[in-house]
């Protein structure tokens, strides 16, 4: 479970790096240049990507089992995969409705993928996984909204899609402050 932290931590956090650190980021790239710099996320990504996929296949076989799912839940799980593949597209087609409804399509996707998974597998390497997954965008959302990472936006206080997610889960100070580009 240690080494599947530690390819969260890594795949998660470089793409977490807009959010939590764009003037850090921003000087690497204008010291480094764009072409360095993708090739450097991309590399890291992989990097990460790789010990994830590694460290669960390693995690899951010695993972205790939280729950099993219902037979019948199946059916809402494969379900929520097509909702999750629909979601997806829609972050690549331009001017479509969907992407003009929810502005990022692909993190709502990654969040329902991750339910998915989370209610068709019970064990704790999952939880790990899928949770993680799950409240990602979650992160994302609330940073982009406020401008601040770890701010939340105080309910009601925003007209934006989704706005009511960001004081649901505890990933910094409630109620701190609110949404000021509504």
């Amino acid at each position: 479970m240690f080494l599947l932290s530690c390819g969260l931590f890594i795949f998660l956090g470089v793409h977490s790096l807009r959010m939590l650190a764009p003037n850090w980021r921003m000087k690497l790239i204008q010291k480094c240049g764009s072409s360095i710099w993708k090739a450097a996320f991309s590399v890291v990504s992989l990097l990460g990507f790789a010990l994830l996929c590694w460290a669960y296949g390693q995690a899951r076989q010695q993972a205790a089992v939280l729950w099993s799912l219902p037979q019948g839940m199946r059916h809402l799980t494969v379900l929520l995969m097509l909702v999750s593949w629909v979601l997806l597209l829609a972050a690549y087609v331009p001017g479509n409705s969907i992407k003009a409804r929810v502005h990022h399509p692909m993190l709502l996707s990654v969040q329902v993928w991750a339910l998915a998974h989370l209610l068709a597998n019970g064990g704790s390497a999952q939880l790990l996984l899928f949770g993680s997954f799950l409240l990602w965008p979650v992160s994302f959302r609330c940073a982009k909204m406020t401008g601040q990472p770890g701010r939340y936006i105080a309910a009601g206080a925003c007209s934006r899609p989704y706005s009511h997610w960001c004081w649901v889960y505890p990933c910094g100070p409630v109620f701190q402050s609110t949404c000021t580009s509504c």
